[in-house]
């Protein structure tokens, strides 16, 4: 099955980074600052976020994960090198240890105003960073088969980049606390099956037409067909702490995708599980992060996360040295072998117990893997 055109599979890689003062290291805004000095360099590939203290950043269209490795490198160097040169400094985590959202200011915007107006404390308080990986397809339809069956597969990546055990000044329980808070809007988490690209069309419509959303970006499931982009989306990562991580993931749900359009061209499909199955999951794996079980529906019993994501590991094989990945995906074991971020901080918090030093870790991480 060498001549399938494993090209198609181009990646998009967006990445949230908090902004902090150096000192305190609570967050700060920089009011655009950041973001107005960082278009001179790298133009629209850096944007203002909702919150001020916010700075989202997206890559080209990357042909293969190594053009994504340098464009996600050159973007934290770059934005890590504006910030400092401003006074501030930079961290990459699904949640601030401690600073309080109450605090935060909102960036003056007509978008985010409206956003504030309708959903109110959900949306003040929904100060989190994430990862969102596209992955291109060659047309909607099979955008939409390859999101109906990937969704099975988003805990089992998602207990591996649970990056956000700390809210407001205190330990959470959880390995990943942002997805707790995202939960607070409407249209987020895991999605339903949708038959064919014309009933997801139908349901985006019918939310326009009564007034529910003004367009399909305001629906923010942890997986999407996006509304502009013959691309599958995935949103439901925490922001990871370095580069080698973000690769990892995203040469993951690369290799999902490839995987999933091999099996249709040998017609063969995915078994397709309920979204109240997957959210069982997905519950576990942002509160357990990598050191809980999930649930392996076929066999209808508990497994060993890790366990679960080296047999997934092993699902993808077969397509990885098609896509040129399998030196970025190498990097998935070590992130197992070392825990996530989540874990990270909580062992910076256990040998300190000071919740300062966790932000400073944070800070300090940043371009760790790239020096």
């Amino acid at each position: 099955m060498a001549n399938l055109n494993y090209k198609q599979f181009t990646l998009g890689v967006e990445e949230e980074y908090m902004v902090i003062d150096p000192e305190s290291l609570e967050l700060k805004s920089h009011e655009q600052k950041i973001v107005s000095e960082g278009q001179k360099i790298i133009k629209d590939k850096v944007k203002a976020e909702m919150h001020q203290a916010v700075v989202e950043v997206g890559t080209d269209i990357c042909e293969d994960i190594e053009v994504a490795y340098n464009d996600v490198m050159l973007l934290r160097k770059t934005i890590a090198n504006i910030a400092g040169e401003l006074g501030f400094g930079v961290g990459a985590s699904g949640t601030h240890p401690f600073s309080l959202w109450e605090r935060q200011l909102i960036t003056d915007n007509q978008r985010y105003h409206e956003i504030v107006n309708e959903m109110q404390d959900a949306a003040r308080s929904n100060l989190i960073f994430g990862l969102h990986v596209h992955v291109g397809m060659e047309n909607r339809r099979m955008a939409i088969h390859i999101a109906n069956s990937a969704r099975y597969f988003l805990p089992h990546v998602f207990a591996l980049s649970t990056n956000s055990p700390f809210w407001e000044g205190r330990y959470t329980g959880f390995k990943s606390f942002r997805t707790k808070v995202f939960d607070k809007f409407p249209r987020t988490g895991i999605p339903d099956n949708f038959e064919s690209i014309e009933a997801y069309d139908n349901y985006v419509n019918l939310l326009i037409k009564t007034n529910c959303i003004d367009n399909a970006k305001k629906i923010w499931w942890d997986l999407r067909v996006h509304p502009f982009f013959n691309t599958v989306e995935f949103r439901i990562c925490d922001v990871p702490l370095t580069v080698d991580e973000t690769i990892a993931i995203a040469a993951l749900f690369q290799a999902i995708c490839a995987k999933l359009y091999k099996l249709r061209t040998e017609n063969m499909n995915f078994i397709q599980y309920s979204r109240a199955l997957i959210n069982e999951n997905k519950w576990r794996a942002s509160r357990y992060g990598l050191d809980g079980h999930l649930i392996d529906f076929g066999k209808e019993e508990e497994v060993n996360t890790r366990v679960l994501i080296y047999e997934l590991l092993d699902f993808v094989d077969d397509v990885v040295d098609h896509l040129g990945s399998r030196s970025r995906l190498s990097f998935v074991p070590k992130m197992i072998e070392q825990g996530t971020g989540a874990d990270r901080q909580l062992a910076v918090f256990e040998n300190t117990q000071n919740i300062k030093e966790v932000a400073a870790y944070i800070h300090s991480h940043f371009l760790a893997d790239l020096e």
